[in-house]
Parts: C-alpha cells; structure tokens; sequence
C-alpha cells in the first residue's frame, strides 16, 4: 500500500507579513494513521525539500501525541526535508494520495497544474483522494471525467467559514474553502467548529479541520481496505 502526501511549499500569509505553511497535526496524525497500518510513505511538494511549517501549528495549544511522535522520528524528519517535487511524481505509482492542510493551499496547491492533474488522474483510475481541513482548496479547479468540478453534487467538508472568521482570517485568504465548494456544486456540511466531521463520496474523502486530520486518514484507509 503506497500512499502519495503533498504539502504546501507556501509560506507567506497574504499580506499580513506573517508565516503559514501546512499544519503539523495535520501532516503527523494521518502520517502515523498510515505508517501503523504497514503504508510505505511518500512527501512531496510544489517547490519539493523541506515545505514550510505554519508556526502556530507548532506552539504548545497546538501540540499532540502525534506531533510530539513526528518531531521525534528521525525517519519522519528525514522525509519531511526531502518532499520530491511534485512534477516529478506520477498518480501511476500510487494507491492513493493525500493532502494536508494548513493556510498555505489556498495560495499553492489551489491554482498548481501538476496537482490538479495529479488528483484528476488519481480518480480517473479509481483511486481515492483524501484532503482535510484548508486542503480541499486543491479541489478548487479539478474537473470529474464529465467536464464539470469533482465536487459537483458529491458530499463534501472542510475548513468554514465560521471556523475562518474565529481564527480572524476571513479578509487575508484569497478565497474561503467552504464558499469555493459551494460554488463548484458540492454539498457542503459541517460540524461543530473544531469537532471532527469527514464526509466521503465516492473515492473523495475530504475532512473538516485539524481535528478531523486523524479520523480523515483512517476514511481513506477503509477505502483502500
């Protein structure tokens, strides 16, 4: 069982003059998910080397069994400053492909051709795809095999816009991730801001925030079951 995760290589939050990136939780809670269930592993990015970590995923709130397990495992870390470039990779070699989030989506991976192909082909071939939390942002352009978005009419979650407005962004992300679903047909619902929810549709697996990162990898396990 190979399984593909792509991180942001995005850093800049807006203008704003601060850092963003991927968030930690939402990386080593699917990443252990995956490793414990006997996955071989592969990191990848836009830029490829070592993406950018959002700062606050690392303050101690933040901060979980699962994090404390990756900032421990050498393995872990090796892999992490080694992301292959995402144009260098091919959907073909593995069996599904997931996606963490973080704010740095919304600017990267949202408009990246190589990712949008990537997740098109993914599908095309019946493999699942997996994205939590500001992740479905690569949702945005990617088209079905009938021309339209791949959230048209399917089931689908992530980050909302009342959990944006809490964290004060709404004004500095380009687009808001449950608007952009919305407007591409998807059938967007929630659960309570910060509770776990996961909706699955088909081969798309998509989660709600960083509190649905582990319970998101574990959906898309089942699928590969």
């Amino acid at each position: 069982m190979k399984i593909l995760i792509v991180l942001t290589s995005h850093d800049t939050l807006g203008n704003t003059g601060k850092k963003t990136g991927f968030w930690l939780e939402e990386l080593a809670a699917p990443y252990y998910a995956f490793i414990d269930a006997g996955a071989e592993l592969t990191l990848a990015s836009p830029k490829g080397g070592q993406p950018p970590l959002d700062p606050k995923s690392n303050e101690p709130d933040f901060q979980t069994e699962a994090t404390h397990r990756f900032e421990a495992d050498p393995l872990a870390l090796k892999a992490l400053a080694n992301t292959r470039k995402l144009d260098e990779v091919s959907s073909a070699d593995f069996d599904a492909v997931f996606y963490p989030g973080g704010h740095g989506p919304l600017w990267d991976l949202a408009e990246d051709p190589h990712s949008i192909a990537l997740i098109e082909a993914t599908i095309r071939t019946g493999k699942p795809v997996a994205v939590v939390c500001h992740a479905p942002a690569a949702l945005r352009h990617v088209k079905g095999s009938d021309g339209h978005p791949l959230v048209a009419g399917k089931a689908v979650t992530g980050f909302s816009n009342s959990e944006e407005a809490a964290v004060g962004l709404t004004e500095v992300v380009p687009f808001l991730v449950e608007d952009m679903l919305k407007a591409n047909g998807g059938r967007y619902s929630k659960g309570a801001d910060w509770q776990s929810h996961v909706e699955v549709d088909g081969l798309l697996v998509t989660g709600q925030n960083p509190g649905s990162s582990e319970a998101t990898a574990h959906a898309l396990l089942k699928l590969l079951a």
